[in-house]
């Protein structure tokens, strides 16, 4: 049986670093494969498997709190290119193997259900835990993600030539001095999952650049079938489904709350400004949320970031986020700014259905 093997020593110098560190991460790699799949290993593999992964994540904080800012630099060609969340994570892949899992890693576990992962993707937010917790790199990654997605100007042109846009799981018309931001992954009651990230994004960006609107306005599609068909559902939260078979990849969570809620509630950055609350010179547009028939989970969360919130009578809200072993995003501290304590507590903690009437 393969047994826990000790973790070099950061020394302070990022290359002999790097590659004691790799070769110690592949090399526990290795002995976790040698153990077979999760749901196979018996309570001896289980607990050896444990031992193997909980030590290098102990040594990935390690190298990071050493080596962190070296890293993200090395990724931003010292902080004079922008690196969006996916590729700073894929790119520190290929740079420093073993620190965190690759595509080709993290599209097999894609392939589990959740409960059957070994978790690769923890490694990612150890690494972000990292670059976030320094200033300088945190508040650039901040930065970069507040940008326009270079898919957008495209997608904008488009808009201001038809009026209209159809990105799929995400579509944008203008009506009036309104620009509308429809989310439509109707078959599932408008919730968000990976299909539907890029796609709601880049309407964001769309709706907060088109200069022939003056306010923009998010609402859920109408649902062609089952119990709800015919009605306009604002946002199912996130797509329960994809994530009990574990296709909500950890990058998801990231890319959704530091791109599409923080562009609502920041507006876009400009390259050459830093995007601050205060002096900042940001490209912004009042956000408007059309709440019809609930707003689940994220739903819920994405009103505690938009400028106003107009409701249907008998809409509700709620957030069960515990319930399915995650944290409720920001509503855990932007909550209570508008309830007060009590009632986010109550929310939060036992699923307190807030009737909007």
């Amino acid at each position: 049986m393969d047994s826990v093997v000790s973790a070099p020593v950061a020394n302070g110098d990022f290359a002999a670093d790097a590659a004691r560190f790799s070769a110690y991460w592949l090399d526990a790699r290795q002995r976790l494969a040698r153990l077979g799949a999760k749901p196979k290993r018996d309570s001896a593999a289980f607990d050896t498997a444990e031992a193997i992964k909980q030590a290098a994540r102990e040594a990935r904080f390690s190298f990071l709190r050493r080596h962190a800012g070296t890293l993200y630099d090395r990724l931003t060609a010292n902080r004079s290119k922008f690196v969006r969340i996916e590729q700073l994570a894929y790119g520190a892949a290929e740079i420093l193997p073993g620190l965190v899992p690759s595509h080709a890693e993290v599209a097999a576990e894609a392939e589990l259900r959740q409960a059957d992962k070994d978790g690769c993707e923890i490694d990612q937010g150890i690494l972000f835990n990292q670059f976030l917790a320094d200033p300088v790199c945190g508040l650039h990654l901040c930065h970069a993600m507040l940008l326009p997605r270079e898919e957008s100007t495209e997608a904008l042109a488009k808009f201001l030539r038809d009026g209209k846009l159809d990105l799929g799981f995400a579509r944008v018309e203008r009506q009036g001095k309104a620009a509308v931001l429809r989310l439509a992954n109707k078959r599932f009651l408008n919730p968000e999952d990976n299909s539907t990230q890029p796609a709601t994004e880049i309407a964001a960006d769309v709706c907060i650049l088109d200069p022939e609107s003056q306010v923009a306005v998010l609402r859920g599609e109408v649902v062609p079938e089952g119990k709800y068909a015919g009605r306009h559902i604002f946002n199912a939260g996130i797509n329960l489904t994809h994530l009990y078979y574990g296709k909500i990849p950890f990058l998801w969570f990231l890319i959704r709350d530091l791109g599409f809620v923080n562009k609502m509630l920041r507006g876009l950055a400009k390259p050459e400004v830093l995007p601050d609350e205060v002096a900042g010179d940001s490209i912004e547009k009042l956000w408007i949320a059309a709440v019809e028939t609930f707003a689940i989970g994220g739903g819920c969360q994405i009103l505690l970031a938009t400028d106003f919130n107009i409701a249907g009578r008998d809409a509700y809200m709620t957030l069960p986020a515990r319930k399915e072993g995650i944290i409720p995003a920001m509503a855990n501290l932007r909550l209570a700014r508008f309830v007060g304590d009590r009632i986010a507590r109550q929310a939060i903690m036992y699923e307190r259905r807030i009737d909007c009437d």
